[in-house]
């Protein structure tokens, strides 16, 4: 009994590491590799035309946020007083770089998954049956609760930006949420039936979250963070169905 967590961590990662694999090898398919650039142009075009024309007034109502909070008063003294004419502009850059990581994930969760599903399954799982458990609204929904819920917490986690050094940390949990929440659902919803969903969510999501982890590493590696964003989306696909070919095959042995 005493090596069984032992025996669980290994299981877990062998499992992790064998979908980062598989997703490697099906990144280079053409197909797969037309990907890569469109959802970061796509994200980099979006935001960049909204950063020219509306820079200086989110700069102005930034710098307004502030002199109306406590944040005001520290940043008038000390070392943060020689910041303070920086500071507005960091945090908007810090915004930018978030917003252009999160809309990269995002165009691929609702546009490029569907066809990497269809690869990855008809390559790697062509015996998997469809169960249509999920569907392009439920897609949608799932995106904007899981893009709501990460803005929420960013804002929240703002003032560890600032003033800790806990950004990085901060930062990898919530693209590590992000990734997880947005890529599970459409990974699945094709092959899965609502029933096989929630028992995945609820047996398997522990895999998900560290494969979130893993791949969020990324997003501190200038350039490659953005255009890595198909590779994710392909590593999350390999563990999801992997993940219900297991729990089908244990049904199978037991009879369900």
């Amino acid at each position: 009994m005493a090596d069984m967590p032992d025996a669980w961590w290994i299981v877990f990662m062998q499992d992790v590491l064998k979908s980062l694999v598989a997703a490697s090898k099906s990144q280079m398919h053409p197909h797969m590799l037309a990907l890569i650039f469109w959802p970061f142009v796509a994200s980099v075009l979006f935001w960049g035309t909204l950063s020219f024309f509306f820079w200086h007034g989110w700069h102005q109502l930034l710098s307004g946020w502030i002199e109306h909070t406590s944040l005001q008063e520290s940043l008038a003294r000390g070392f943060f007083a020689i910041l303070a004419g920086y500071l507005v502009t960091f945090v908007l850059i810090v915004f930018l770089a978030s917003a252009v990581y999160m809309t990269s994930l995002l165009v691929t969760s609702l546009i490029a998954m569907p066809v990497m599903v269809a690869y990855v399954a008809r390559t790697s799982y062509p015996g998997l049956v469809r169960k249509h458990g999920g569907s392009l609204a439920g897609s949608l929904l799932n995106s904007l609760l899981a893009v709501s819920i990460f803005l929420l917490a960013w804002l929240f986690a703002l003032p560890f930006w600032l003033f800790t050094p806990l950004a990085p940390l901060v930062s990898l949990l919530l693209s590590a949420y992000l990734c997880q929440r947005l890529f599970r659902y459409d990974a699945l919803s094709e092959h899965a039936s609502q029933q096989e969903f929630r028992r995945l969510r609820q047996q398997s999501s522990g895999k998900f979250y560290l494969l979130g982890l893993i791949t969020g590493l990324l997003q501190f590696v200038p350039l490659l963070n953005l255009i890595a964003v198909t590779w994710i989306g392909l590593a999350f696909v390999h563990l999801g169905l992997d993940e219900l070919a297991q729990l089908r095959a244990r049904d199978l042995r037991v009879g369900v």
